[in-house]
């Protein structure tokens, strides 16, 4: 069971707190009135009979051991008052009736005070009645647990447009004819089309999904009832389904509607896994009420479903079969025409300078999606605040896509040998940029700390990639690798500074050899996991047979030393070049694509050598 909800909501723990505090009001109130009374002067049992001795007592009055009376003369030592109460101990044999006739005292008896009706109603039966009387009005008010709990937005609270949506053209014109259904649903019921029951929007988090959906719902004019699958799972077994029943009746009743589920793959899994328990019940049962329900529209209620999902891999098949969720549509990330787009969308209203080129920040940000690029924005603009700037500018972008990208800059002192070190490695990486035939532009090389690196190479992708082919990769492995093949061309020896390059450069190894059929030796075979992570457990890896488990091993190995010793190579035949970059650096800490092309001798644009003779050494 992934997550256990409260069984109390936050306005139902808020009516226990008023029910204590009317009780506590009640009994204060009932003290109050049970103190009645007139003020006197406690004073000890001793000095009571001293002063009857004294002929200092006028009356009393004894009401079971508690003895109250009138001083004769006021009270001794000036202690207060006429009005005296003592308390006469059991144990006391002292014939007190006697000594008190013989001084000539007023002897009174009362008995034990009855309180007034009202009082004893109050006290008695006041909180039972106050307890029923809350009850019942939360019954009058009915259950809440199984209600959904769906946030209902209507066309008047200016939900988002298709004017809002950018980047994802493609996904947007699927769903035009939602829209269009929405509006004049005669047009399509007279030539005997259904629209989609359901429509499934699948893509990477961050694409603008939900976006879309609200979108959907502002172009349409229609109510939008939003939750996530999440919300329905409840401890308690049939909670869900009654949720899902109770999101449908509103929706219906409030049709043409729109009901959008968030994350569906929360309770949208393949059904019949090995785990049990009242948690995998209760998210079977949350599953087959909304087959039930998709399954009980006739296409005329006017109420059409939205979900979202990262992972529709895993859904089960029962929801995507035609007449539940029969549309599929994919969110995918922006090309850079798209994220060009997306950016303008989000700077509106933004002052932006005029040298700012929003074409150049889509460039330099491939792979970003629209969550990304909003983040970006308002990355920007909080540097543009931060320096009093009035509007954003292009430093302001270049900061922010560097903070996303590589983390904040770090603020310490680094010796003067690794200093150095860290020089002569980012250097390694920026000098096989710019020699590399096919490697992506140098955008800009650094040795200011950020995030979790002492130093950092940024390159901007000419285009937008969608298939890579083995010398693109081989290069990027290269790259990755001038970092260690320079410290061991200069130190003869490595530190642990090159740990995420040798990541990056086995999980493309693996993937080239592995998956994507770039090996001789290992052929046309997919044999690893076809998810992200490559160490995963699947089916196609445990059923790999060890030999070829050790065959993809040794290839890798041999692909990656291949690149490794292209690298020394290369960076040998350039040494006086990685030594120049290397000052510059040191002397500069952070170089711009052209004073980094300058520092080396070479022209932006230039054909990159393929040899070169040796420089001067360090």
């Amino acid at each position: 069971m992934k997550q256990v909800r409260r069984f109390l909501p936050v306005s139902r723990r808020r009516l226990w707190v008023v029910i204590a505090a009317l009780l506590v009001v009640n009994w204060i109130v009932a003290s109050a009135a049970l103190d009645h009374g007139r003020e006197a002067t406690t004073i000890s049992y001793s000095d009571f009979r001293e002063a009857v001795r004294a002929g200092n007592v006028a009356e009393v009055t004894s009401t079971a051991d508690v003895i109250a009376g009138t001083f004769a003369e006021g009270a001794p030592r000036g202690r207060g008052g006429r009005d005296f109460e003592t308390r006469r101990p059991a144990f006391a044999n002292d014939r007190l009736l006697a000594i008190l006739e013989r001084h000539g005292v007023d002897v009174a008896a009362d008995a034990e005070p009855e309180p007034p009706l009202w009082l004893s109603v109050l006290v008695g039966f006041g909180p039972a009645l106050l307890i029923v009387g809350l009850l019942i009005l939360i019954m009058r008010r009915g259950p809440t647990i199984g209600r959904s709990r769906a946030r209902r937005y209507d066309p008047s609270d200016r939900l988002a447009t298709f004017d809002d949506v950018a980047g994802i053209d493609e996904a947007e014109e699927e769903l035009t004819e939602i829209v269009g259904f929405l509006r004049d649903p005669e047009r399509y019921q007279r030539l005997g089309a259904v629209i989609p029951r359901g429509v499934l929007l699948s893509g990477p988090p961050g694409t603008g999904k939900t976006l879309l959906a609200r979108a959907v719902a502002g172009e349409a004019g229609v109510p939008f009832f939003s939750l996530s699958a999440a919300e329905f799972v409840e401890l308690v077994v049939g909670v869900g389904a009654s949720r899902v029943r109770h999101l449908f009746k509103s929706a219906k009743s409030s049709a043409p509607a729109i009901v959008f589920i968030d994350e569906l793959d929360a309770v949208g899994r393949i059904r019949g896994g090995s785990l049990g328990g009242a948690g995998h019940d209760e998210r079977e049962q949350t599953l087959n009420q909304i087959l039930t329900e998709l399954d009980g529209f006739s296409g005329s209620e006017g109420v059409i479903v939205l979900a979202a999902t990262n992972r529709p891999e895993i859904l089960d098949p029962a929801l995507l079969r035609p007449g539940r969720f029969d549309r599929r549509v994919v969110v995918a990330p922006p090309d850079r025409a798209g994220r060009e787009r997306i950016l303008e969308v989000h700077t509106r209203g933004v002052p932006v300078a005029d040298d700012v080129d929003l074409e150049h920040v889509a460039a330099a940000t491939p792979g970003m999606v629209g969550a990304d690029l909003k983040n970006l924005v308002n990355e920007a603009a909080l540097n543009a605040a931060r320096r009093g700037g009035d509007a954003l500018s292009t430093a302001d972008f270049d900061s922010a896509i560097e903070k996303i990208v590589l983390g904040a800059e770090r603020r310490i002192a680094i010796p003067e040998l690794e200093r150095a070190r860290t020089a002569y490695h980012e250097a390694g990486h920026a000098l096989l940029t710019m020699l590399e035939p096919g490697a992506d532009p140098l955008r800009k090389v650094s040795i200011v700390p950020r995030g979790q690196t002492l130093g950092s190479v940024i390159q901007i992708p000419e285009r937008d990639r969608y298939g890579l082919d083995d010398a693109y990769l081989r290069g990027r492995i290269t790259v990755a690798l001038g970092g260690r093949a320079a410290e061991e061309l200069v130190y003869g020896d490595v530190t642990t500074g090159a740990e995420a390059d040798l990541e990056l450069v086995t999980r493309l190894a693996r993937q080239m050899v592995g998956r994507w059929g770039m090996s001789r030796r290992v052929g046309l075979v997919s044999v690893l996991p076809s998810s992200s992570e490559l160490y995963a457990v699947s089916e196609d890896w445990s059923a790999t047979s060890e030999a070829t488990k050790e065959l993809v091993d040794s290839e890798v190995r041999a692909l990656i030393d291949e690149c490794h010793r292209s690298a020394i190579e290369r960076l040998e035949r350039s040494r006086g070049r990685l030594d120049a970059l290397a000052s510059a650096l040191l002397e500069h800490e952070t170089l711009d694509e052209i004073e980094a092309y300058a520092a080396i001798g070479l022209e932006r644009g230039a054909p990159k050598p393929r040899t070169e003779r040796n420089g001067p050494s360090a």
